[in-house]
């Protein structure tokens, strides 16, 4: 996966706002429509841009709890952490998973409509996994800063 210069500049256009149309995206990038349209096509076929999303506010879509749940196996083993990975993608009540070094050995991003109904996620999810050894919950009180956005490095000059 290489990139260069305008590659950069158009990953940092689309990071902003990814409903820029081609002919925008090219003009701020220095390029024609045609030539951004190909990069852009380009960039997602080689995995460096994994996707278009738009961000949405839970509590606007009735899902105002939101939790930070730090969770540890009961040993490592690539089964056992495959099996985690799967049960975390099928999840539609996690937002964001991640396996991680330190503490925990997964930190989880979820959202709910009630702490009625995350509790209920926590027994079907967590207590009913054999392979969980525990999990620590910290509520969120406010989403300070929300985004995808990476800090794009710009290739080395040739």
């Amino acid at each position: 996966m290489q990139y260069d210069r305008i590659d950069a500049r158009i990953l940092e256009i689309v990071q902003k706002n990814n409903r820029l149309t081609s002919d925008v995206i090219g003009e701020m990038a220095g390029l024609s429509p045609t030539a951004c349209q190909r990069r852009l096509k380009r960039l997602r076929s080689e995995g460096i841009i994994q996707a278009d999303v738009s961000v949405v506010s839970p509590r606007a879509v009735g899902r105002p709890i939101q939790v930070l749940v730090l969770v540890t196996l009961e040993r490592e083993s690539a089964d056992i952490i495959d099996r985690f990975k799967k049960a975390i993608k099928l999840s539609t009540d996690i937002v964001n998973g991640f396996y991680v070094t330190g503490d925990a050995d997964f930190v989880l991003y979820i959202t709910a409509r009630s702490m009625e109904e995350y509790e209920e996620f926590t027994r079907r999810f967590f207590y009913e996994n054999r392979d969980i050894k525990g999990f620590k919950t910290m509520v969120i009180l406010d989403r300070v800063k929300v985004g995808f956005a990476v800090p794009v490095e710009l290739p080395p000059d040739d």
